[in-house]
C-alpha cells in the first residue's frame, strides 16, 4: 500500500444482511477504508478480488459456490505478479478452526456477528501489515500462501498421523485399482474428488488434495497449481508463453499441465 491512495478491501459474504453490517462496522472503525465491491457467493468473489486487487479481502467461511478457504487458494494461485499479496481475514458463524490454524494464512479470523469493538482490534492488525508491507511477493511467497491457506481445511488428525498408503484403492465403475503410488503421474483435484493419473488411465479417490498428500510419502511430488501435486520425476520439459506462464510436458500424460503464477518460479532457469 502506497501513503497516496486509500486502502480498498472485498467483502464476500452469502447474507445480505450481515454483509451491510460489516461494511458499516468497517465504516465506523476505519473510515479510509474503501469497499471495492461485495460477492455474496464464492465463485464471484473470486472473480471480484482479483479484478480489484484489494489490499484485503473479508472471506466468509461458509458460502455457496466456493468456501472462503477455496477462495483463498484461487485468489493466491491467479494474484497479478505486480501487486503486493492480499490480506485476508476469515469471517465464521462457528469457532470451528483453531485460532492456531488462521494464524498460519490470515491476519485475524471473526466470528458472526462482528462488533465494533472486535472489529477495531482487526483494523489495527491490517494497518500494521500494511504499513510493513512495500512490494510484490517474492518468488515462492505466494506458493507458501497457498499452501497456509490449504492447511487450514485438513482434519486435525491429518497432519501426518495417520496410516501412510503406498498403494491407492481407486474406483473405476465397479472397479476397484489398486495404483501403486510410484506410478502416479500426478494428482487433480476436483470439486469432489481427486483425479489419479498414471500412464495407464486415470481414476477418482474421495480424497481432498491436501489430505491425500498427509497420507503419502510425498518426496517425490511437487505442488504445481492450487489443485495439482505433480511426480517429479515424470516431468520432461517446462515451456514458458509470451505471457510467462509455465505448461509442463509430462512423461505418460498427452496433455499439458497448467503451472500457475504462483508456483512459476520453480520452473525458471537456473
Amino acid at each position: 500500500m502506497t501513503d497516496d491512495r486509500r486502502p480498498t478491501a472485498v467483502i464476500a459474504e452469502d447474507e445480505p444482511v450481515l454483509a451491510r453490517t460489516l461494511a458499516r462496522l468497517l465504516e465506523q472503525a476505519w473510515p479510509e477504508l474503501r469497499i471495492a465491491g461485495v460477492a455474496d457467493d464464492g465463485l464471484r468473489a473470486t472473480e471480484l478480488a482479483l479484478a480489484e486487487a484489494p489490499d484485503v479481502v473479508f472471506l466468509d467461511i461458509k458460502m455457496p459456490g466456493r468456501n472462503g478457504i477455496e477462495v483463498a487458494e484461487a485468489v493466491a494461485d491467479d494474484w497479478p505478479d505486480e501487486r503486493p499479496e492480499p490480506l485476508f481475514v476469515f469471517v465464521t458463524a462457528f469457532d470451528e478452526f483453531a485460532v492456531s490454524a488462521f494464524e498460519r494464512a490470515a491476519v485475524d479470523y471473526l466470528l458472526k456477528p462482528a462488533t465494533v469493538e472486535r472489529l477495531q482490534q482487526t483494523v489495527l492488525r491490517l494497518k500494521a501489515r500494511l504499513a510493513a508491507r512495500t512490494a510484490p511477493p517474492e518468488a515462492g511467497e505466494r506458493a507458501a500462501l497457498i499452501q497456509r491457506v490449504q492447511s487450514i481445511a485438513l482434519p486435525a488428525t491429518a497432519a501426518g498421523t495417520g496410516e501412510r498408503i503406498k498403494v491407492i484403492r481407486a474406483g473405476v465403475g465397479n472397479t476397484v485399482r489398486m495404483i501403486p503410488v510410484a506410478e502416479v503421474v500426478c494428482f487433480e483435484a476436483t470439486e469432489k474428488y481427486v483425479n489419479v493419473v498414471t500412464p495407464s488411465g486415470e481414476a477418482l479417490v474421495r480424497l481432498s488434495l491436501r489430505e491425500l498428500m498427509t497420507r503419502i510419502d510425498s518426496n517425490d511430488f511437487i505442488q504445481v497449481h492450487r489443485s495439482v501435486m505433480v511426480n517429479s520425476s515424470a516431468i520432461l520439459s517446462a515451456t514458458r508463453d509470451e505471457n510467462g506462464h509455465y505448461s509442463l510436458a509430462v512423461r505418460g500424460l498427452q496433455r499439458p499441465l497448467k503451472v500457475s503464477r504462483a508456483f512459476g518460479h520453480l520452473f525458471r532457469p537456473m
